[in-house]
């Protein structure tokens, strides 16, 4: 009974020999087979495509380049603002869309098959795409930067896709900026002409209230001069019939007293005869008004005929003359008619030059947005020395491994069989 244990272990010992020396007579076998999936493997990494990587960083530009642009006071960028607009429209499927349609011809010409849409060649190859941002936690206080990464197979122009569709996204921010402020520039344009527009109306309106004002107080006073004009010729006619009937009615008391000529109260006296005898001296009082019949018939009828035969009475009144003068200068409002001549009239609105010279400064803003760098290029895409994948020697260390794995297996799975041969024989 003890004698069995022992056999069976010398027998287990004799097998695990035998099986060594059974697996080193199949050595040729197992490094046959470890040859030819070795071969295979390089056969591998030699015939599949190869896929390169490449990538480009974009920094802020410095504070200094964005100067004139934010000193024109329209449009305040920052350097990170611009970064972060580049970064958007690198990520933007539109402006791919647009680059791809333009330069399919760098994608190779298996990037669209036939009956594929532009949109559906570009979801195949977006996905080798990948923006490269600072991680959002990042409290080291590094730069800010933006990258594009593309892994790309072999025949593909990887690098010059990289930097074309960078270059492409900066053209078109540009040409975005530079169309921002047109629209800023020809709406405050706009917003000043709408201004001057309504202050032109309003000194129109104005004006032309000024205008009426003046000629309704011309006209009035025109009015009341013609009016005063009128009365005072009204009161010459009623003065010169009033001295008419006067004379008419001294000529016939002249003529009774027969006075002729002009005389005085003494002088009529005079001529009157004296009764009695005696010295008689006679005195005039001159303090009282003379009746007008001693002036004599002939005077009074001659300043008679003359009033009569008189076709105007103006001139024996100074203030017609006056108002004739008045009424002469009435005719012409130089104020008006200087109002009316006005040609430019623009010079006289209020704020109309603050707003000439905006409206100048706007439009002889000369900024120059075609070579304005927004971003700078801290590294540009180039095309690698070696291939991300396949990796050659992984390759061919992972073909020698499972070549002698494989062949160890076939040479034990040879030993195994012809050891059970025997075995069945003797059992026979």
């Amino acid at each position: 009974m003890s004698q069995v244990p022992t056999a069976r272990s010398q027998n287990d010992e004799i097998d695990l020999g035998e099986l060594m020396r059974a697996l080193w007579e199949r050595k040729k076998l197992i490094i046959g087979v470890a040859a030819v999936v070795t071969l295979l493997a390089v056969a591998y990494a030699l015939l599949a495509t190869k896929y390169y990587r490449t990538q480009s960083i974009l920094r802020p530009v410095a504070m200094n380049v964005l100067d004139e642009l934010n000193a024109s006071g329209l449009y305040t960028l920052t350097p990170e603002e611009a970064l972060q607009r580049v970064g958007a429209g690198i990520s933007s499927y539109e402006y791919r869309l647009e680059y791809f349609n333009a330069n399919q011809e760098l994608f190779g010409p298996d990037a669209m098959s036939d009956g594929q849409t532009p949109e559906q060649a570009l979801n195949q190859i977006i996905e080798d795409f990948e923006i490269l941002r600072p991680a959002a936690n990042r409290t080291d206080g590094g730069f800010s930067y933006v990258g594009l990464a593309y892994t790309y197979p072999w025949g593909v122009k990887g690098a010059d896709i990289v930097n074309g569709l960078i270059q492409y996204v900066i053209q078109q921010e540009r040409a975005a900026l530079a169309e921002d402020v047109e629209v800023i520039i020809r709406n405050r344009l706009a917003k000043l002409e709408q201004r001057m527009t309504a202050e032109r109306a309003a000194y129109q309106a104005d004006k032309q209230a000024k205008i009426a004002s003046l000629s309704e107080a011309d006209a009035l006073k025109r009015a009341q001069l013609e009016d005063e004009l009128n009365s005072l010729r009204k009161e010459l006619r009623t003065r010169r019939d009033n001295r008419i009937a006067q004379l008419n009615e001294a000529i016939v008391i002249a003529k009774s007293l027969g006075i002729e000529k002009p005389s005085t109260p003494s002088t009529l006296a005079d001529s009157a005869p004296v009764s009695g005898s005696g010295n008689v001296i006679r005195t005039e009082v001159n303090n009282q008004q003379i009746p007008l019949y001693f002036m004599g018939t002939e005077a009074l009828e001659a300043e008679r005929n003359a009033l009569q035969k008189r076709r105007s009475d103006e001139f024996t009144e100074p203030r017609i003359a006056e108002i004739q003068a008045d009424l002469q200068r009435l005719e012409r409002n130089r104020e008006v008619e200087l109002l009316k001549q006005r040609a430019d009239e623009d010079v006289y609105i209020e704020n109309y030059a603050k707003w000439s010279q905006e409206a100048a400064e706007l439009k002889g803003l000369n900024l120059n947005l075609s070579n304005l760098d927004l971003v700078s290029v801290d590294r540009q895409a180039v095309y690698p020395r070696s291939a991300i994948k396949p990796k050659r020697a992984l390759v061919l260390v992972l073909g020698i491994a499972l070549g002698l794995m494989l062949g160890v297996f076939i040479a034990l799975v040879q030993v195994l069989t012809s050891n059970d041969r025997p075995n069945r024989e003797r059992r026979i």
